[in-house]
């Protein structure tokens, strides 16, 4: 049997901006989406996010990615069509797609909400869903999704500033909530202030908890403290700073996804802290295993969040006014973007103007 080409696979013909081969390089790109099923929503794309692992994944650094690929998972839009049987949404409400579009829905994971954490959980993009066709992401005009993995965004969130709350937002959220690190007076850490670092302070100092930025950036600073609100600054290669904050915090969320020294992170932490790895080196780290017993330390990772905690977060935003902050471009400025992205130079997060500037091909 031949191949269907992807604008032949289903019914509704769609269009976005794929990369073909490692080079990474994206371009216009014509596809399809499946038509409404009954637990479906389909909406119309108007904001996507750019994600440090887009980068990865176009580029096929994890080894993993199957060409032609339409990155994006930080999917925000407003509902054009919903199937016979959804019961959550209606044409005309503003909705976001995360980090994935399915899972199995039986096993324990999913039965506790943490579909995240499901083995068969389909990702936004790049995966292979249940009718045996390739996912494809938000550099795209049109959405659609089982009802279960809709996200709801309240009225008074913004949708462009928004957008990265569904990956980097819940990325940081859930384990500040999951490890016991947002409670009230409680000093928090956290490494990198980047996509993710920028919106996890925002979430600790909303939750009540005191806030320790550490990066490598000395210029980092007075963003930190004076616009983000951190209660103080570490620059982590300055050995006196590093040594005067020993055994001080509770608990750090790390977000860096370059390869760096933890020792020096594992003594920043009070015996019995809990360091939480979030970024997502691409080769492993060294973990220094004595300090860990004399002070019975954790370090553990979290993997962004299920559907009714990204939810709980999207709320938690809207009522304590958290956005990222964005750099709003037209899509055909992504690969100079994704370019930026490596050099780290977008404060904090690229989000593309899907509905106002994506133009198909005539």
């Amino acid at each position: 049997m031949v191949d269907k080409l992807p604008e032949e696979e289903h019914p509704k013909p769609a269009f976005g901006w794929a990369a073909r081969d490692h080079s990474g390089v994206l371009s216009p790109f014509k596809f399809s989406r499946r038509a409404t099923g009954e637990k479906d929503v389909a909406f119309k794309v108007l904001y996507c996010g750019i994600c440090h692992s887009d980068l990865h994944m176009v580029k096929n650094e994890w080894g993993v990615t199957q060409y032609p690929l339409i990155p994006g998972h930080e999917i925000v839009g407003v509902v054009t069509e919903v199937g016979s049987k959804v019961e959550k949404f209606k044409v005309g409400d503003k909705v976001g797609v995360g980090c994935m579009v399915g899972s199995c829905r039986s096993c324990d994971s999913c039965q506790n909400n943490l579909e995240n954490y499901c083995s068969k959980k389909i990702l936004t993009y790049g995966a292979k869903y249940y009718d045996g066709t390739v996912t494809y992401g938000g550099y795209s005009d049109s959405m659609v999704a089982d009802e279960h993995f809709i996200v709801r965004i309240p009225n008074n969130l913004p949708l462009d500033a928004g957008a990265p709350l569904l990956c980097a937002g819940i990325t940081v959220y859930s384990p500040l909530r999951y490890f016991g690190l947002d409670k009230p007076g409680m000093h928090v850490g956290i490494v990198g202030l980047g996509g993710l670092g920028h919106v996890a302070v925002k979430f600790a100092r909303a939750m009540g908890v005191k806030v320790t930025v550490i990066s490598t950036s000395p210029d980092k600073k007075e963003e930190a403290l004076e616009i983000l609100g951190a209660d103080s600054f570490l620059v982590s290669r300055d050995q006196d700073q590093m040594q005067a904050a020993m055994g001080t915090l509770d608990g750090i969320i790390d977000t860096v996804s370059a390869v760096h020294p933890l020792l020096p992170l594992v003594a920043l932490l009070k015996s019995h802290g809990k360091l939480v790895l979030v970024g997502a080196p691409e080769k492993p780290l060294e973990l220094p295993i004595f300090p860990l017993i004399t002070g019975r330390k954790t370090v553990g990772g979290s993997c962004f969040g299920g559907i009714k905690e990204t939810q709980d977060m999207i709320d938690f935003a809207a009522k304590h006014n958290i956005t990222a902050d964005i750099e709003v471009i037209p899509m055909d400025y992504v690969n100079t973007a994704m370019e930026r992205v490596l050099k780290a130079d977008v404060r904090y997060r690229f989000v593309i103007d899907v509905g106002k500037t994506l133009k198909p091909d005539v």
